[in-house]
């Protein structure tokens, strides 16, 4: 999972791939460290075309703030550049992957 290092970069990658869940969290948040690795299991496993990255929200304020992200964690999934699914707090992986399923399906696995 790469590391967000500047707004350029994350505009840069929403315009480049069709579909990306960028990863906000802080360095301070526990239940960030123990859900970001089943978020990106899930991902690699699931959703292959799909790109992952990781918004370290307390280095990057103004991108957080852009995407209004006020929460840790706080997943944002977007397709095709736009913002399709937000899950923040308390969630679960089966849900966010059920969620991502049918936009993902329609994108990549249309006839």
């Amino acid at each position: 999972m790469e590391t967000i290092q500047s707004i350029q970069e994350f505009e840069l990658l929403l315009a480049e791939q069709d579909a990306v869940l960028a990863y906000f969290s802080t360095e301070i948040c526990s239940v960030c460290k123990v859900l970001k690795p089943k978020v990106s299991e899930m991902v690699a496993e699931s959703f292959p075309l799909m790109k992952m990255v990781f918004v370290e929200s307390d280095k990057l304020p103004e991108l957080a703030a852009q995407n209004r992200v006020f929460a840790a964690p706080t997943v944002v999934v977007f397709f095709a550049g736009r913002e399709t699914i937000r899950k923040s707090r308390a969630f679960g992986i089966d849900e966010l992957k059920t969620e991502i399923q049918r936009p993902y399906s329609m994108m990549f696995e249309a006839p």
